[in-house]
Order: C-alpha cells, then sequence, then structure tokens
C-alpha cells in the first residue's frame, strides 16, 4: 500500500466492478450550479490534495511544511485539500489534542498568506489504525464484533471488505455512542477553526464504505450504504457543525464506487452550503495501467456524476483524481480529455496529492513537474463576477465568455511559463494586465465598468 495514496485499487475493486455493463456513453447533460465565493461570483478551484500518513502522534502533520503551500501557490493553485486524522485528534475518548490544532492552524497561516482556500478533509483509509497501518477512525472507536481481518499487502482496496472492516462501519454509522463522538469531534475541529481566513470548507468523511449484504454486488451495496447509512451521517455531521460554524461549506462524498460511473445513491442533505466532492478514479488505471480512451470510463463517469448534483442543485468539486503512473504513452491524452471533462461539470477538483517524489507526487525529487502533470497548471477564471457562458483551455489559449455585473470584479490566474502570455480582453471592462512576462505567475484581474458581454483570452507566448 502506497502510504502517501489512499485509493490505489488493485484486483478487488476491478473485480467488483467487472460486474458493470459499459454501455455506451450518454449526452452529456447540463452543468450542475457553479461554487460561490461571499461576494456571489462563480468560483473555480484548481488545486492538490495535502496528506502526511507517515508521521502521527507528536509529529503528525510534520511532513507538511511551508513550502509545499508556497509551490504550490507559485504555480498558480489556489485550493488545498488537507487531510486530517480523527485518530491523532482525539486520540483517548473526549481528550483532543491541543498540539495537533496549533498544527492544523499553522498550515491554513501559511494557506492564508500565499492565498490558497483549504478544505479540511476528515480522512480515514481502511477505518483507521484498527486496522493494520491506516489512518483515521481511532482505535477505541473501532467496533469489530471478534470477526476477523486480513491485510493484503498487494491490493489493499480488498481490505475494505474484510467482515471486522465491514463490521467497524456499521457501528460507526449504527452506534448512538460513535454517533455522538463523531459530531463531537467535528463540533470541536469547526469550532477551533470556523474563524481562520484561510478555511473554506469541511469535507466530513473520506471515500466512505461499508457492508456488502450477501447476494449484493457492488454497485447495489454502494447505492445502499449512501441511502441508509451516509445520508443520515451526512445531516447528523451538518447539523452538530453549524451549532458553531454556519458559513463554510460541506463537502460530501459517495463510496469510491462512483468512480466507475455508477450513479449515487445520496439523499438530500437539508443545508444551503454542501458541495458533492466525488473522487475520480478508475480502477485499471489505478492498478497501473494505461489509460484507454476507447474504453468509454470517462464519458460514463461524466454522464453519471452529474446527476445528483443536478437533481439537488449544488455545485461540483471532484475530491481526489489523478493517476498511479502519470507517464504511460497515452496519459498526456488522459489529462487533456479529463481537465476538459472536469470543467464542463465541476466548479474544481484537487489532484492527488502535492509532495516531491512518489508515484502520485505532483513533483519530483528536484521541485520540477513529473511527466504530464504540468497540464494542471494552466490559465484559469478564479472568480467570475457575472454569469460564466463558456471558459475552455486548448493548445495554449485560455478562452473565457461571461456577462459581467456592473462593478464587479473577475480575476484570471495566470501560471507561470517559459514564454509568457498575452492577456486581451474586450467589453465594458478594465483589465490590469496585458502581458505575463516568462517565468512569472499573475493574477490578472478584470473590472467591470458595467453589465454586458465581457470575452477574455489568455495566450501562450512561444520561445523562439
Amino acid at each position: 500500500m502506497p502510504k502517501r495514496r489512499l485509493c490505489t485499487a488493485g484486483p478487488a475493486l476491478a473485480a467488483a466492478l467487472a460486474l458493470l455493463v459499459p454501455g455506451t456513453a450518454q449526452a452529456r447533460p447540463q452543468a450542475p450550479p457553479p461554487l460561490t465565493d461571499e461576494r456571489g461570483r462563480a468560483l473555480t478551484l484548481h488545486g492538490w490534495n495535502l496528506a502526511d500518513k507517515d508521521h502521527r502522534g507528536e509529529d503528525a502533520l510534520s511532513g507538511i511544511t511551508e513550502r509545499h503551500l508556497r509551490d504550490m501557490a507559485g504555480r498558480g493553485f489556489n485550493l488545498a485539500r488537507l487531510a486530517v486524522f480523527w485518530d491523532d485528534l482525539e486520540p483517548r475518548p473526549g481528550r483532543y489534542s491541543e498540539r495537533y490544532l496549533r498544527k492544523i492552524e499553522r498550515i491554513l497561516d501559511w494557506a492564508h498568506t500565499y492565498r490558497i482556500r483549504v478544505v479540511v478533509d476528515a480522512h480515514q483509509d481502511v477505518y483507521g489504525p484498527g486496522f493494520g497501518g491506516h489512518r483515521g477512525i481511532p482505535e477505541w472507536a473501532t467496533r469489530t464484533d471478534g470477526l476477523p481481518y486480513r491485510p493484503h499487502p498487494d491490493d489493499w482496496f480488498a481490505e475494505y471488505f474484510e467482515p471486522g472492516v465491514q463490521a467497524a462501519f456499521e457501528h460507526l454509522y449504527g452506534d448512538a455512542d460513535l454517533r455522538r463522538a463523531q459530531a463531537r469531534m467535528w463540533q470541536v475541529l469547526a469550532g477551533r477553526l470556523a474563524d481562520h481566513p484561510a478555511v473554506f470548507g469541511y469535507d466530513l468523511i473520506n471515500e466512505p464504505m461499508g457492508r456488502l449484504l450477501p447476494g449484493e454486488d457492488l454497485p447495489t451495496a454502494a447505492r445502499r450504504v449512501e441511502s441508509t447509512r451516509l445520508t443520515p451521517m451526512y445531516r447528523r455531521i451538518a447539523e452538530a457543525i453549524r451549532r458553531v460554524d454556519r458559513k463554510h461549506w460541506l463537502f460530501i462524498e459517495p463510496t469510491p464506487a462512483a468512480g466507475e460511473g455508477i450513479p449515487t445513491g445520496l439523499g438530500r442533505i437539508p443545508d444551503p452550503k454542501v458541495v458533492y466532492a466525488p473522487h475520480f478514479y478508475n480502477a485499471a488505471m489505478e492498478a497501473g495501467r494505461d489509460y484507454d480512451p476507447a474504453s468509454g470510463w470517462l464519458e460514463r463517469y461524466e454522464a453519471a456524476v452529474v446527476r445528483y448534483p443536478r437533481e439537488h442543485r449544488l455545485p461540483v468539486v471532484v475530491g481526489e483524481w489523478g493517476p498511479l503512473n502519470s507517464a504511460l504513452p497515452h496519459m498526456g491524452r488522459f489529462y487533456e480529455d479529463a481537465l476538459a471533462s472536469m470543467g464542463r461539470y465541476a466548479s474544481g477538483w484537487a489532484s492527488w496529492e502535492w509532495c516531491y517524489g512518489g508515484a502520485y507526487c505532483a513533483l519530483d525529487g528536484n521541485g520540477r513537474f513529473q511527466a504530464n502533470k504540468e497540464r494542471t497548471a494552466s490559465p484559469y477564471a478564479a472568480a467570475v463576477a457575472g454569469e460564466v457562458r463558456s471558459a475552455s483551455y486548448e493548445a495554449g489559449r485560455y478562452r473565457l465568455e461571461y456577462r459581467a455585473r456592473g462593478g464587479g470584479v473577475t480575476e484570471v490566474s495566470v501560471p507561470p511559463g517559459p514564454g509568457g502570455w498575452a492577456v486581451r480582453v474586450s467589453g465594458p471592462v478594465r483589465a490590469d494586465a496585458a502581458v505575463v512576462r516568462p517565468g512569472e505567475r499573475r493574477t490578472v484581474r478584470v473590472r467591470a465598468t458595467g453589465p454586458g458581454a465581457v470575452t477574455v483570452t489568455v495566450l501562450e507566448r512561444r520561445t523562439a
């Protein structure tokens, strides 16, 4: 199991998902509503996950440094999804670690310095430390009914199907005292962080799972778990958080089965600031295989993933995505297709993972993007003061069209480029930059002087 990665699906998931019938790609439905800021501007969030699974206890979070936030911002990213672990926060029932809370706040301080919004993610892998070396839900909150657990070193996703792990999830969802403990943990965390300027939202639990009933296949079990276990849990946690924080967004996830284009069974969460935050992984690629553009997987995923947020009028932010091996022959095509697809329905994404060296890391040990991952650093409209009509990036050319509201400021993030960028703007606006110099990272601000149609074009300037 990669220590820095949480969803490396091997043969167990691949076999379970083989029960799905591929089908044909459906017509692309209308996009879900946009995510907005406090000024009502439509947001786009591009960023990466930050996670330190190698350190715990007194050393927890020591693997995340100011450099991580500085380097992310320097390449134009504006979102960090920060993994925190309940077992570090509350190592004993009712005893919360002040040291851990201060470390979280230190990372948030760095994020604020570099203008990065943070989603605080209550992370778990295979439930938690009660099962081998995993992280997440504390051992004192792990109940197995004496059922067995067997590790699968070469296919750790299979561990989710171990009887002891499935029993633990059922107790978390069903036992009154564990429900209260989970809600109390979130009240402590959100109550402490509610006023920090870097906090954007809370991801209520990472990649939740549950028990498969006899005779169920994975898609059927996923929809049942989402409907009868996750939906009530999210409602409980949302209610608990709102007692201490009413302003930040709540991010809710389906089970990992959603990654193969299975529509979620989640129900409505009665809160005005909910974000649907699925993950975007393919079982074959997570097992190390190359992207197959002809498989129809990406089209199936896109058609399925928009159903729930459209029905419930929720914005979408993809909480995790990215292949195990980004250097395979078709991975350039994968990044092009994936980024274009998410751009059609999502208000943003956080790729896995911002670190230095290692298969999933954004950068190599020298701080350079690993193969094809530089494609994630492109111009985008971080905030639009108006109604977005279209936004696209292809072959060094970004184009944004929107209808401006009078007096609003639109922000376009432009990453460093070897030849720099030329910025062209038309419509009832003023822009504060026409050229972005080579190697410079810039936020171009476009100020509306009145209502009307606006076009912003950012063109890559080629080096000689």
